[in-house]
Protein backbone atom coordinates (compact mmCIF):
# COMPACT_ATOMS: atom_id res chain seq x y z
CA UNK A 1 0.00 0.00 0.00
CA UNK A 2 2.99 2.34 -0.11
CA UNK A 3 4.84 4.47 2.42
CA UNK A 4 3.22 6.78 4.97
CA UNK A 5 4.72 9.61 6.97
CA UNK A 6 3.08 9.48 10.41
CA UNK A 7 3.26 12.56 12.60
CA UNK A 8 3.67 11.16 16.11
CA UNK A 9 3.51 13.54 19.04
CA UNK A 10 3.44 10.91 21.77
CA UNK A 11 -0.22 11.59 22.42
CA UNK A 12 -3.25 9.38 22.10
CA UNK A 13 -4.64 10.77 18.84
CA UNK A 14 -1.43 10.58 16.81
CA UNK A 15 -0.84 7.03 18.05
CA UNK A 16 -4.28 5.92 16.87
CA UNK A 17 -3.88 7.69 13.52
CA UNK A 18 -0.53 5.96 12.98
CA UNK A 19 -2.04 2.61 14.00
CA UNK A 20 -4.70 3.11 11.33
CA UNK A 21 -1.94 3.74 8.76
CA UNK A 22 -0.25 0.51 9.80
CA UNK A 23 -3.58 -1.39 9.72
CA UNK A 24 -4.14 -0.11 6.18
CA UNK A 25 -0.89 -1.77 5.16
CA UNK A 26 1.49 1.16 4.85
CA UNK A 27 5.20 1.14 5.64
CA UNK A 28 5.56 3.63 8.48
CA UNK A 29 8.02 6.51 8.52
CA UNK A 30 7.54 8.22 11.88
CA UNK A 31 8.16 11.93 12.33
CA UNK A 32 8.23 13.70 15.70
CA UNK A 33 9.35 17.11 16.90
CA UNK A 34 11.31 18.37 19.83
CA UNK A 35 9.77 21.82 19.76
CA UNK A 36 11.06 22.65 23.27
CA UNK A 37 7.63 21.97 24.68
CA UNK A 38 6.93 22.19 28.39
CA UNK A 39 6.62 18.43 28.78
CA UNK A 40 9.56 16.45 27.47
CA UNK A 41 7.70 13.22 28.27
CA UNK A 42 6.03 13.54 24.86
CA UNK A 43 9.28 12.73 23.05
CA UNK A 44 9.84 9.55 25.05
CA UNK A 45 6.26 8.48 24.36
CA UNK A 46 6.72 9.17 20.66
CA UNK A 47 9.80 6.91 20.59
CA UNK A 48 7.85 4.10 22.24
CA UNK A 49 4.94 4.43 19.82
CA UNK A 50 7.25 4.44 16.79
CA UNK A 51 8.94 1.31 18.09
CA UNK A 52 5.59 -0.39 18.67
CA UNK A 53 4.55 0.48 15.12
CA UNK A 54 7.70 -1.11 13.74
CA UNK A 55 8.50 2.13 11.91
CA UNK A 56 11.05 1.87 9.11
CA UNK A 57 12.54 5.15 10.36
CA UNK A 58 11.80 7.56 13.17
CA UNK A 59 13.10 11.08 12.74
CA UNK A 60 12.94 13.60 15.59
CA UNK A 61 13.35 17.15 14.32
CA UNK A 62 14.43 20.00 16.57
CA UNK A 63 12.29 23.13 16.10
CA UNK A 64 12.64 25.65 18.91
CA UNK A 65 9.18 27.17 19.36
CA UNK A 66 10.32 28.54 22.71
CA UNK A 67 12.28 31.21 20.87
CA UNK A 68 8.94 32.44 19.52
CA UNK A 69 6.82 31.79 22.62
CA UNK A 70 3.19 32.85 22.79
CA UNK A 71 1.87 29.53 24.09
CA UNK A 72 1.55 27.92 27.51
CA UNK A 73 3.27 24.88 26.02
CA UNK A 74 6.37 26.78 24.90
CA UNK A 75 6.54 29.84 27.14
CA UNK A 76 6.36 30.76 30.82
CA UNK A 77 2.58 30.98 30.76
CA UNK A 78 0.49 29.05 33.27
CA UNK A 79 -1.42 26.08 31.88
CA UNK A 80 -5.10 26.70 32.69
CA UNK A 81 -7.52 24.13 34.07
CA UNK A 82 -10.34 25.46 31.91
CA UNK A 83 -10.23 26.59 28.30
CA UNK A 84 -12.47 29.06 26.48
CA UNK A 85 -12.24 30.03 22.82
CA UNK A 86 -8.78 29.43 21.38
CA UNK A 87 -6.81 28.60 24.55
CA UNK A 88 -3.32 29.69 25.55
CA UNK A 89 -2.11 26.12 24.90
CA UNK A 90 -2.46 26.80 21.17
CA UNK A 91 1.01 26.85 19.58
CA UNK A 92 0.99 29.33 16.68
CA UNK A 93 1.36 27.66 13.26
CA UNK A 94 2.48 24.34 14.79
CA UNK A 95 0.60 22.01 12.45
CA UNK A 96 1.56 24.11 9.43
CA UNK A 97 5.25 23.76 10.30
CA UNK A 98 4.96 20.07 11.18
CA UNK A 99 3.07 19.23 7.99
CA UNK A 100 5.62 21.16 5.94
CA UNK A 101 8.42 19.02 7.36
CA UNK A 102 6.29 15.94 6.65
CA UNK A 103 5.92 17.01 3.01
CA UNK A 104 9.69 17.39 2.67
CA UNK A 105 10.32 14.02 4.33
CA UNK A 106 7.63 12.41 2.21
CA UNK A 107 9.14 13.67 -1.02
CA UNK A 108 12.60 12.40 -0.04
CA UNK A 109 11.43 8.87 0.85
CA UNK A 110 8.79 8.80 -1.91
CA UNK A 111 5.83 8.44 0.45
CA UNK A 112 2.26 8.50 -0.83
CA UNK A 113 0.55 9.60 2.39
CA UNK A 114 0.91 11.76 5.46
CA UNK A 115 -1.15 10.74 8.50
CA UNK A 116 -1.98 13.34 11.13
CA UNK A 117 -4.12 12.84 14.24
CA UNK A 118 -6.09 16.10 14.18
CA UNK A 119 -9.65 16.01 15.46
CA UNK A 120 -12.43 18.56 14.94
CA UNK A 121 -15.07 17.11 17.29
CA UNK A 122 -13.76 16.85 20.86
CA UNK A 123 -10.76 19.14 20.62
CA UNK A 124 -9.32 22.29 22.18
CA UNK A 125 -10.47 24.84 19.63
CA UNK A 126 -7.22 25.00 17.69
CA UNK A 127 -7.70 26.55 14.23
CA UNK A 128 -5.25 24.12 12.60
CA UNK A 129 -7.37 21.10 13.54
CA UNK A 130 -10.35 22.05 11.36
CA UNK A 131 -11.39 20.24 8.16
CA UNK A 132 -11.06 23.43 6.12
CA UNK A 133 -7.47 23.80 7.30
CA UNK A 134 -6.55 20.26 6.18
CA UNK A 135 -8.30 20.84 2.84
CA UNK A 136 -6.43 24.12 2.32
CA UNK A 137 -3.07 22.55 3.21
CA UNK A 138 -3.74 19.74 0.76
CA UNK A 139 -4.38 22.27 -2.00
CA UNK A 140 -1.11 24.01 -1.16
CA UNK A 141 0.77 20.68 -1.05
CA UNK A 142 -0.54 19.85 -4.52
CA UNK A 143 1.27 22.94 -5.81
CA UNK A 144 4.41 22.74 -3.70
CA UNK A 145 6.22 19.51 -4.51
CA UNK A 146 8.11 18.15 -7.48
CA UNK A 147 6.16 14.89 -7.35
CA UNK A 148 2.88 16.84 -7.19
CA UNK A 149 3.49 18.81 -10.37
CA UNK A 150 4.57 15.54 -12.00
CA UNK A 151 1.13 14.11 -11.24
CA UNK A 152 1.84 12.12 -8.06
CA UNK A 153 0.81 14.27 -5.06
CA UNK A 154 1.16 13.21 -1.44
CA UNK A 155 -2.27 12.76 0.15
CA UNK A 156 -2.82 14.08 3.66
CA UNK A 157 -5.01 11.74 5.68
CA UNK A 158 -6.69 12.76 8.93
CA UNK A 159 -8.61 9.61 9.87
CA UNK A 160 -9.76 10.94 13.25
CA UNK A 161 -11.08 14.25 11.98
CA UNK A 162 -14.78 13.53 12.53
CA UNK A 163 -14.54 11.10 15.48
CA UNK A 164 -15.34 11.90 19.09
CA UNK A 165 -12.61 11.28 21.65
CA UNK A 166 -14.52 8.23 22.91
CA UNK A 167 -14.67 6.86 19.36
CA UNK A 168 -10.91 7.43 19.04
CA UNK A 169 -10.32 5.43 22.22
CA UNK A 170 -12.53 2.60 20.94
CA UNK A 171 -10.77 2.56 17.57
CA UNK A 172 -7.39 2.51 19.29
CA UNK A 173 -8.48 -0.37 21.51
CA UNK A 174 -9.56 -2.35 18.44
CA UNK A 175 -6.11 -1.80 16.94
CA UNK A 176 -4.38 -2.71 20.23
CA UNK A 177 -2.77 0.72 20.60
CA UNK A 178 -0.64 0.69 23.78
CA UNK A 179 -2.31 3.67 25.44
CA UNK A 180 -0.07 3.17 28.46
CA UNK A 181 2.82 4.40 26.29
CA UNK A 182 1.04 7.63 25.28
CA UNK A 183 1.07 10.99 27.02
CA UNK A 184 -1.55 13.74 26.83
CA UNK A 185 -0.95 16.01 29.85
CA UNK A 186 0.07 19.60 29.13
CA UNK A 187 2.07 19.86 32.34
CA UNK A 188 5.52 18.46 32.94
CA UNK A 189 5.06 16.28 36.02
CA UNK A 190 6.07 12.70 36.61
CA UNK A 191 2.39 11.76 36.43
CA UNK A 192 -0.44 13.26 34.38
CA UNK A 193 -2.09 16.08 36.33
CA UNK A 194 -5.69 15.07 35.58
CA UNK A 195 -6.74 18.74 35.69
CA UNK A 196 -5.56 20.41 32.49
CA UNK A 197 -7.96 20.51 29.51
CA UNK A 198 -6.10 17.74 27.68
CA UNK A 199 -6.22 15.38 30.68
CA UNK A 200 -9.91 16.13 31.17
CA UNK A 201 -10.69 15.33 27.53
CA UNK A 202 -8.74 12.09 27.77
CA UNK A 203 -10.34 10.95 31.03
CA UNK A 204 -13.81 11.77 29.71
CA UNK A 205 -13.10 9.83 26.51
CA UNK A 206 -12.05 6.67 28.33
CA UNK A 207 -15.04 6.93 30.65
CA UNK A 208 -17.48 7.31 27.74
CA UNK A 209 -15.78 4.44 25.91
CA UNK A 210 -16.24 2.23 28.98
CA UNK A 211 -12.51 1.58 29.28
CA UNK A 212 -9.84 2.28 31.88
CA UNK A 213 -7.14 4.78 31.11
CA UNK A 214 -3.89 2.87 31.83
CA UNK A 215 -1.66 5.88 32.60
CA UNK A 216 -1.09 7.18 36.15
CA UNK A 217 -2.59 10.43 37.37
CA UNK A 218 -1.73 12.57 40.38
Amino acid sequence: MGKAICLISGGMDSAVAAAIAKHEGHEIYALSFNYHQRNRREIESAKKIAEWLGAKEHKIIDVNFRRIGGSALTDDIEVPEEAEGIPVTYVPARNTIFLSFALAYGEVVNADYIYIGVNAVDYSGYPDCRPEYIEAFQRMANLALKRSVEGNPIKIKAPLLYLSKAEIVKRGAMLHVPFEKTWSCYRGGAKACGRCPSCKLRLKAFEEAGLRDPIEYE
